[in-house]
């Protein structure tokens, strides 16, 4: 023990001391209940059985039954094109954005400012404001449409299962755009500007610039964004709940918005935690692709 105490007052073990605490908050505040849910999953849980550790094990058979529902597949077909559309969207628009107000025009640093207020908006509220966009009698959305010509009636965004999901789609593009914006703005200013004026009076074009240096240079900078938007946009509940609450007929259901139908609403909750241990999968390899992307930072 006086050892131990000499190596923290010494500065030797110091370190330890400081990460024990968080890490010990983390494993009792994040780990057991992600290692309670793991076990649930192998479990037959019920009303009755919710409030106890010991239940029946029934190993792989709520993942079996999980598969073999109808429901499921195309629930996960709606997980991954939301997925993927959300980050594309949300990406695709970012970089345009960080790039525009790169320029350094007057009054660029404050107008980007105003782009935060998305990210800093609870998703419930932005639920409901998209909620009166998306309206199929007076939207906004459906007013800009006809007006440009793109429609000629309204499209009834949150009823129609064709366009149910694409309409919490958007909603969530629209929240995640000043996210991807700021932390793309971030690594832009890192890139050097003498590599762009060297390239410059070699005649290098813009487009050639931005493929040559801007896209290389920012590798690791997109790599943990996308990373990061695969995390955030999994983890996406509120939209849903707000805007379509995963219908009609489970056409805007996705994995996330499931496992809470099952679990609170349906009370299945062995199903729900399935779901959700699934998701943990792709959310663990999410955070691989993020600490290989940032790994080789240099820290002053």
């Amino acid at each position: 023990m006086r050892r131990l105490l000499l190596s923290i007052s010494d500065g030797r073990g110091f370190d330890i001391g400081l990460v024990s605490v968080p890490l010990a908050f983390l494993f009792a505040m994040a780990g057991l209940p992600l290692i309670y849910n793991i076990v649930m999953s192998f479990q037959e849980v019920d009303m009755f059985s919710l409030g106890t550790f010991a239940r029946p094990f029934v190993g792989f058979r709520n993942y079996v039954t999980l598969f073999s529902l109808p429901e499921t597949w195309p629930i996960l077909g709606n997980t991954a094109i939301f997925v993927v559309a959300s980050i594309a969207g949300q990406f695709t628009i970012g970089f345009a954005l960080a790039l525009f107000f790169w320029t350094g025009f007057p009054g660029s640093s404050w107008l980007r400012g105003l782009f935060l207020v998305s990210w800093v908006m609870p998703g419930l509220v932005v639920g409901a404001l998209w909620n009166w966009i998306l309206s199929g009698d007076f939207g906004v959305l459906n007013y800009l449409l006809r007006d440009w010509g793109v429609i000629s009636g309204n499209i009834f965004w949150r009823s129609d299962p064709a366009f149910s999901l694409w309409a919490v789609v958007i909603a969530n593009i629209w929240l995640g755009i000043s996210f991807n914006m700021i932390l793309l703005s971030v690594g832009l200013s890192a890139i050097p500007q003498d590599l762009y004026e060297a390239a410059e009076l070699d005649g290098a074009n813009v487009i050639q610039r931005f493929f040559t240096i801007t896209l290389p240079m920012m590798r690791s900078t997109i790599g943990a964004i996308v990373s990061l938007g695969l995390i955030f946009t999994l983890q996406q509940f509120d939209l849903f709940a707000a805007i379509t609450a995963g219908g009609p007929n489970n056409s805007s259901n996705v994995a996330q918005y499931w496992a809470w139908d099952l679990s609170f609403r349906q009370y299945d909750f062995a199903q729900g935690a399935t779901i959700s241990v699934i998701m943990i999968v792709f959310v663990m390899f999410a955070s691989v692709v993020y600490v290989r992307s940032t790994r080789h930072e240099v820290r002053g």
